[in-house]
């Protein structure tokens, strides 16, 4: 465990590694994750198994992460759609699926799912629901194509709707 850190009545799971500078309240992280240096992650969030949090990847209340997900430094979920700095605020549920992936400063915006082995790029600005297997990209985040079943290919969307190259 790290030497400076902030972590109130935080679930750890077994064989996590939490580095320095990482604030942690009242969330569950589950077993085998590695979780970088300055994170932060709020109050009823629950990351599952064997994930990979980032340097400097934000997790406010509200969102729930699967098993295997990986979150790419920067990264930064939101949880409220009209947020305020006085008053009471509304926290919109996220569900990150299963083996998805973000890429490194990727925002997401409450009240989406990103689906299974999903792909988000870098930099991309998440504002609707990402299909499981899709590769999204941009700003806004739009569909580019989608993960081959070893989740290591692109095969890309083409124009009206064709088929791309090595798609059936």
């Amino acid at each position: 465990m790290a030497k400076y850190y902030r972590i109130d009545n935080a679930e750890i799971g077994e064989d996590t590694i939490v580095r320095d500078f990482v604030n942690l309240y009242g969330c569950k992280i589950g077993k085998g994750c590695r979780v970088a240096a300055f994170v932060e992650i709020q109050r009823g969030v629950v990351v599952g198994d064997r994930c990979k949090i980032e340097a400097f990847a934000f997790i406010p209340s509200g969102v729930t992460i699967g098993d295997e997900v990986f979150v790419g430094p920067h990264v930064c979920f939101t949880n409220d759609l009209i947020p305020k700095a006085v008053g009471e605020w509304d926290t919109v549920p996220t569900v990150v699926k299963n083996g998805a992936s973000i890429g490194a400063n990727a925002t997401v915006i409450c009240g989406v799912t990103i689906g299974r082995n999903a792909l988000v790029g870098a930099g991309a600005v998440v504002t609707k629901d990402v299909p499981d297997n899709a590769t999204v990209a941009g700003c806004p985040a739009r569909l580019i194509g989608f993960r081959d079943t070893t989740g290591k290919k692109i095969i890309k969307k083409t124009a009206k709707g064709k088929k791309g190259k090595g798609q059936k």
